[in-house]
């Protein structure tokens, strides 16, 4: 089973508050909001969208890359930590 099945009514979870989150961006600007108030929305948006990103990669890496059903040897398990580490750090 994919991980993205596994984990979909989380990962929907996630896709419906940025959604709020873009209609709240559409709405600042519809209502003339300052731009301080647009941009912070925007950064909320773009923090949400990140973090969607490193969770479907994290799964991606870990259910994917390394196959779930052999056990990974110490050396793959330790790449893999790094690689989710370093998209968890990037997309920070």
């Amino acid at each position: 089973m994919a991980h993205t099945t596994k984990d979909k009514e989380k990962l929907l979870n996630r896709i419906r508050r940025i959604k709020g989150q873009i209609t709240a961006i559409e709405k600042a600007l519809e209502d003339d909001q300052e731009c301080s108030k647009v941009l912070q929305t925007i950064a909320a948006c773009r923090g949400a969208i990140n973090g969607l990103m490193a969770e479907v990669m994290e799964g991606h890496v870990r259910y994917h890359v390394i196959d779930p059903n052999r056990k990974p040897t110490s050396a793959q398990a330790e790449a893999a930590e790094e690689l989710i580490e370093i998209v968890n750090r990037y997309l920070k």
